[in-house]
């Protein structure tokens, strides 16, 4: 019973890490984010160098690390785990492992 309590604290654990990272993932994008378009507005430069820099480009950034931070709260929030990509191809590299290893060994006790 206790080692169930344990596995429960440890999950609940990587949980709350989760959370703190995908929060902090979620501040760090605000504050990059705002202080970019602050300097395509051209409130550090009065507008000299970006006064150049086409419009669509203050959009690259939100948007491909918005949909970076979407995929993250999925992962942490909804349990999407990713797991249809690599769970097949985790189960064959371990028994990949597992049987070079078993060949190792063979080749070392023939010897």
């Amino acid at each position: 019973m206790e080692d169930m309590n344990e596995k429960k604290y440890e999950r609940a654990k990587k949980q709350v890490e989760n959370e703190k990272a995908w929060y902090t993932h979620l501040f760090a994008y605000i504050v990059f984010c705002t202080i970019e378009q602050l300097f395509y507005a051209g409130v550090f430069d009065d507008g000299m160098f970006t006064s150049y820099i086409p419009f669509w480009t203050r959009l690259i950034t939100p948007t491909l690390w918005g949909i970076g931070l979407f995929l993250h709260w999925l992962y942490v929030f909804k349990g999407f785990r990713f797991n249809f990509f690599y769970k097949k191809w985790e189960a064959r590299k371990i028994k990949e492992y597992m049987e070079e290893e078993e060949e190792d060994s063979t080749h070392i006790i023939k010897k």
